[in-house]
């Protein structure tokens, strides 16, 4: 697993030419761009890329990071959506990063069932896959559910059959041998057949899982797992994605936010993108990306647009089980916030932590806004 080192503005300018041979690993019917959007205004924004952090932290078998990749991509005049496609699959093809793809944490029963989404904001068309397995590169089956189909949502082993059909290689297990081994570990400490009743056991498998985060066996952010990826380029184009190994050891078959248009993903060709990571159940009962953008259509600042739904999420949280001492929601939940101009905020329910940015200034690590 490789990390961002030293890395200079004049280096990040030089990949340019590296960063046009990272190509899509789709069929061939798949790897041209997308048609150009008829009637779109043409507008000039500040190209930005935002991403969860880990769109800045692992870097598979190249040189570039994800935002890097998106960055170099879109400014050389690739589609939008493609860029953004291209960039995340850096993460989930790298089995360091066990949030998404490839090696990403496994479900109760130890199968790794992934889900994503995408939106083209100059299409006005979005894609999506859940629950599907034996697919290393779900964003890609995404685009193509969205770009071969008329519709927006195809989900396990009907979309497993809808990737062979496109070419995409299946194979029989996505685990890692790190990812196994994580999967084995929790098995012993918790019994994954048990169901919630009055003793809460599934409250047990979660409090088992966060002993792991302590331990240092499993990253925090990759409990819930997730990348979110937004980008605009300089005609003020917009697109974004959203992949993710979803929520470690979760009940087989369960699907979060991500894949759902409007909770862990909402693009608006004219206004801007929103995206999330952490606790799906909070973000799919509010909706949470679409009232973000809707919030920018409003004229409200990205930061001020993505504060206004985490609070939303505040109030709308009251089961006990979900409230800390203090009567505050006790998960994580973040959004990552892009619009038209170029602007960006990263907003957090609680704690620290960074979100990933880049612009012509190269790519950098900035911290989120926490409500709490």
């Amino acid at each position: 697993m490789s990390k961002p080192t030293g890395y200079s503005r004049r280096d990040f300018i030089k990949t340019g030419s590296a960063a046009a041979g990272l190509g899509l690993a789709a069929p061939a019917a798949l790897a041209g761009a997308l048609p150009e959007a008829p009637g779109v205004i043409p507008r000039r924004s500040r190209p930005a890329v935002v991403s969860s952090g880990n769109g800045h932290q692992y870097r598979h078998d190249g040189d570039l990071t994800c935002v890097e990749t998106v960055f170099q991509r879109m400014t050389q005049g690739d589609d939008i959506l493609d860029s953004v496609i291209a960039g995340v699959r850096i993460n989930e093809l790298d089995p360091g990063d066990t949030s998404v793809g490839y090696g990403g944490l496994p479900n109760g029963d130890g199968v790794v069932q992934l889900d994503a989404s995408v939106m083209h904001g100059p299409m006005k068309r979005a894609g999506s896959v859940a629950c599907l397995e034996g697919v290393r590169t779900p964003a890609a089956v995404a685009r193509a559910v969205m770009h071969e189909t008329d519709h927006h949502l195809l989900v396990g082993p009907d979309a497993q059959r809808f990737a062979r059909n496109m070419g995409f290689t299946i194979e029989d297990d996505l685990n890692s041998d790190v990812s196994r081994a994580r999967w084995l570990d929790w098995r012993r400490r918790t019994d994954p057949s048990r169901w919630p009743g009055e003793d809460d056991p599934q409250r047990i498998g979660f409090l088992s899982g966060m002993e792991m985060v302590e331990e240092g066996l499993i990253d925090a952010e990759h409990y819930w797992g997730t990348i979110n990826c937004n980008a605009v380029n300089a005609a003020g184009e917009i697109a974004g994605c959203t992949t993710t190994s979803g929520l470690a050891w979760k009940i087989p078959g369960r699907v979060g936010d991500s894949p759902i248009l409007g909770a862990g993903l909402y693009v608006d060709g004219e206004v801007g993108a929103a995206g999330s990571t952490g606790r799906g159940e909070a973000n799919l009962y509010n909706l949470t990306s679409f009232l973000i953008v809707e919030n920018l259509r409003r004229g409200m600042t990205p930061l001020d647009a993505g504060m206004d739904a985490i609070r939303r999420i505040q109030q709308n949280t009251i089961e006990p089980r979900l409230l800390n001492e203090q009567g505050e929601p006790n998960f994580g939940i973040r959004f990552y916030i892009l619009n038209a101009a170029g602007e960006h905020a990263g907003v957090t329910l609680r704690g620290g932590g960074n979100y990933a940015i880049c612009t012509e200034n190269g790519p950098e690590m900035v911290p989120f806004e926490s409500l709490l």
